[in-house]
């Protein structure tokens, strides 16, 4: 099934995905563009990480990692699909990045990897913009280059657990103003979604709606001002967003 949650008539909504609509628990269904979409959940302590897949490391000129590098983001950074992204004025560099966010949905601590699927309530879609010019270094990433208001759309649905038969194996794909520009498959990440529960588990404890936005591809390209972004996952969807001027 897939879940979101919406705002119409001034009110915030659940709803599920049928037939290519919004259908909302009163049984109404709407186009996506009639609705205001919120993240599919409110996300709590979302973990970002740096550097998982090989080929985009590569691209970026660095090693893979040898243990997860693993950020941070602030709530005030999330949007939901169809929103506007702000890009600021003085920004030179500043790249999408299209990524498998992982939902948790129970407690876990000192999670083993053979059970991390276990603590899985299920997966969206995280566009994790990345504004390279505050960059510092990319073992220590710099709170300006990931955590702006605004630059990371998630959504539109939250796909429970058990319709994704397996999400190591899925294909991601990006596209600026209807030109394809990052393709790539899930099965190339360093770190696997078990690898990452185990070790996240292993020193704090995750609650449910903690977010784990799993890293991108190479395949990165420049946005602008008046770009549309989709950021697509297999079997999960596609997210729209649109930049803006900050």
């Amino acid at each position: 099934m897939k879940r979101a949650r919406i705002v119409t008539g001034g009110a915030i909504h659940d709803a599920v995905e049928e037939n290519g609509k919004v259908k909302l628990e009163d049984g109404r269904l709407l186009q996506e563009e009639e609705v205001e979409w919120l993240p599919p959940v409110q996300p709590q302590t979302t973990f970002a990480l740096g550097l998982n897949y090989a080929d985009h490391a590569k691209e970026l000129s660095f090693q893979a990692p040898k243990e997860p590098l693993v950020f941070l983001k602030g709530p005030n950074t999330f949007i939901g699909h169809r929103g506007e992204t702000k890009r600021p004025e003085e920004a030179t560099n500043m790249h999408y990045e299209c990524e498998l966010g992982v939902i948790i949905g129970k407690t876990a601590k000192n999670v083993k990897k053979e059970e991390a699927y276990d603590y899985i309530a299920g997966y969206t879609i995280g566009n994790d913009y990345a504004i390279r010019d505050y960059l510092e270094n990319y073992y220590r990433p710099n709170l300006r280059v990931k955590n702006r208001d605004t630059c990371t759309p998630l959504g539109p649905w939250f796909v429970d657990k058990n319709d994704i038969g397996d999400p190591m194996n899925l294909t991601l794909k990006t596209s600026i103003n209807g030109r394809i520009t990052q393709e790539g498959t899930t099965a190339d990440m360093i770190f696997t979604i078990p690898d990452l529960i185990e070790y996240l588990s292993g020193f704090m404890t995750l609650n449910k709606n903690d977010v784990i936005l799993t890293g991108t591809p190479e395949g990165l390209a420049q946005v602008n001002a008046g770009d549309t972004v989709v950021t697509e996952i297999e079997g999960i969807g596609a997210l729209t967003n649109y930049i803006r001027k900050a």
